[in-house]
């Protein structure tokens, strides 16, 4: 295949690029190498990615909708798979105009190369945080996501309501992927463990917001790229629903969660943390933050109806794989 991925210098974009890389297919990267967090794992993970003599890498920011448009046609691609974005909760409070560039005008630059280059497939990352204020539990695809409670959620979310306008509208066969908390090896230096991993190992104190009594639906990388190997031939068809579908009744458009659907106590993930290193936390006990609900849980039912039973990694081998990595990244 020709694949076509945005944020390919990103955690996920990497991973799934590897992956579609090592089994032979031809990868365009587009990727804007922003400075929200270190840039130099950005440019690793790019490194790594140009040992492939199929990978084609193109520099470019979603605000480009020109250089989008052209790279996209010039690329070829049956399918697109839009990961770049701006990400981060938190951050999305001290620096608004940046999702909004990012989130929107990209997401919106995105989908109109679409429209014009028509791929048989789109699929086009979301967030669990779009679930926002929704107390049910777990959380399916079927539920209202209209309570966001952070600007990256309200914005992941407006994206997903561009998407199936421009489905219905251009019949552009689209799955809506929703990540429930990625963790892994190459995982992003803002994100709760790469943090804690650092800090524990300086013996300096860590930040546990909530109190410790969140829970996380913490879906290990390998597990989500299985998972979204085996979505990618699997375009919607309009009218085809198959059990529990979240397909939309006016356009080829799905959402699917994408998560290990076993929620894990934030206590018991530092436990995991403490063990691979050896080393206790100092933890420090904060109120939760805005932005972030208090717990995180997926229906995966729609996704095993679809691509069947996806492996599940423990958070003890996850957490495990993710700090010798680091270990042998930092030269530790």
């Amino acid at each position: 295949m020709k694949v076509f991925v945005t944020g390919t210098a990103g955690f996920v974009g990497y991973h799934l690029a590897r992956r579609l890389l090592d089994e032979g297919h031809q990868v365009t990267g587009f990727d804007g190498v922003t400075d929200y967090y270190d840039v130099r794992l950005k440019r690793a993970r790019l490194s790594a990615l140009a040992r492939y003599p199929q990978f084609t890498p193109i520099e470019g920011r979603l605000e480009d909708g020109q250089l989008l448009t052209h790279s996209l046609q010039a690329a070829g691609a049956e399918i697109v798979v839009h990961l770049a974005a701006q990400a981060g909760v938190r951050y999305s409070i001290e620096q608004p105009q940046s999702y909004v560039s990012a989130n929107l005008v990209g997401s919106a630059n995105l989908l109109e190369a679409v429209r014009a280059h028509r791929p048989a497939h789109l699929l086009f990352a979301s967030t669990s945080s779009v679930y926002g204020g929704n107390s049910k539990l777990p959380f399916s695809e079927l539920d209202p996501a209209d309570a966001p409670i952070s600007l990256y959620a309200a914005t992941k979310k407006s994206g997903e309501v561009l998407a199936h306008s421009y489905s219905h509208l251009f019949d552009i066969p689209t799955t809506m992927l929703r990540f429930f908390t990625v963790y892994g090896p190459w995982g992003r230096p803002d994100m709760a463990l790469f943090k804690f991993v650092a800090a524990i190992l300086e013996q300096r104190p860590i930040a546990v917001y909530g109190q410790g009594a969140m829970r996380r639906d913490f879906t290990y990388i390998d597990d989500l790229i299985e998972a979204l190997m085996r979505l990618l031939p699997l375009q919607p068809v309009r009218d085809s629903p198959v059990a529990g579908d979240s397909l939309s009744p006016v356009a080829p458009y799905r959402i699917v969660n994408l998560a290990g659907g076993h929620p894990e106590l934030l206590m018991d993930f530092i436990g995991a943390i403490e063990t691979a290193l050896g080393q206790r936390a100092n933890c420090q006990y904060e109120p939760l933050q805005p932005g972030d609900p208090r717990e995180t849980s997926a229906d995966t039912a729609l996704l095993r109806q679809l691509v069947g039973d996806v492996p599940r990694t423990s958070i003890d081998v996850g957490v495990a794989n993710f700090v010798a990595w680091y270990r042998q990244y930092y030269g530790l």
